[in-house]
């Protein structure tokens, strides 16, 4: 939910707003990249816990993710305002946590035929691939289709959001979802995540000032980690049907 509150935020912030930061996501990449490297090293720290002691890693996931939550919120608010100084080791913090917390999925995906590591790999390229497309396509918006697709992405999250918190309400009583609807979630999730990549390369320069690069990475790291989840979870979904 938190990536909803920040899209959220981003678009109605850059409604009728010229570029008010123009080098935003030019000064924001290096610190997206550092970002998601220390989210890689992460979850190879949550492998090797996985590997070597099993039994503990549930309850640290547990305090880990609290603790990721906790994290995100203190820094995007100081991000927002400006103090990169404060808010780049929270970030780094956030970062390496939310890789601990990935650990689970990305550990499925490998124990499952037919994705293993390789299909790790493929999400994290199809990441790599839609950060291009995105970047041609979405700096090229004009301010009509901009903003229409901001919205249709905005309410197809928030929408996506809600079947998820359904999906889990359901597993909670156990009535898990069929592989043919898991599907289709997580093909749903992916393009709809794939569409705000194209987005924040419309919103962000039109949110945030170029000192502001640090809001602009969180966004953009929130954007791509989610899209890896939905591909991972796409790819396991296809593998795992009856």
């Amino acid at each position: 939910m938190s990536n909803t509150s920040n899209f959220r935020d981003a678009i109605r912030q850059a409604k009728g707003q010229a570029l008010v930061g123009p080098e935003v996501i030019k000064n924001a990449l290096p610190y997206l990249g550092g970002g998601l490297l220390l989210t890689a090293l992460g979850t190879y720290g949550g492998l090797g816990v996985i590997q070597n002691n099993p039994s503990i890693f549930m309850p640290t996931f547990w305090v880990a993710l609290i603790a990721e939550l906790a994290l995100f919120f203190v820094a995007r608010g100081v991000a927002e305002k400006g103090n990169n100084s404060v808010a780049l080791p929270l970030l780094a913090g956030y970062s390496l946590l939310s890789g601990y917390t990935l650990t689970g999925i990305v550990a499925l995906a490998i124990g499952t035929a037919g994705v293993g590591i390789q299909g790790v790999g493929i999400a994290a390229l199809g990441c790599g691939i839609t950060f291009i497309i995105g970047r041609n396509i979405g700096s090229n918006l004009s301010d009509e289709d901009g903003l229409a697709l901001a919205q249709t992405v905005r309410l197809g999250i928030i929408a996506l959001f809600v079947v998820l918190l359904a999906q889990l309400g359901f597993a909670f009583f156990g009535v898990y979802t069929p592989s043919w609807l898991e599907v289709g979630i997580s093909g749903l999730g992916t393009l709809l995540f794939a569409g705000s990549a194209v987005v924040d390369f419309y919103v962000l320069p039109r949110a945030y000032r170029n000192e502001q690069y640090l809001s602009a990475a969180l966004s953009m790291y929130l954007t791509y980690i989610n899209l890896f989840v939905f591909i991972l979870r796409l790819l396991i979904a296809i593998n795992s049907r009856d």
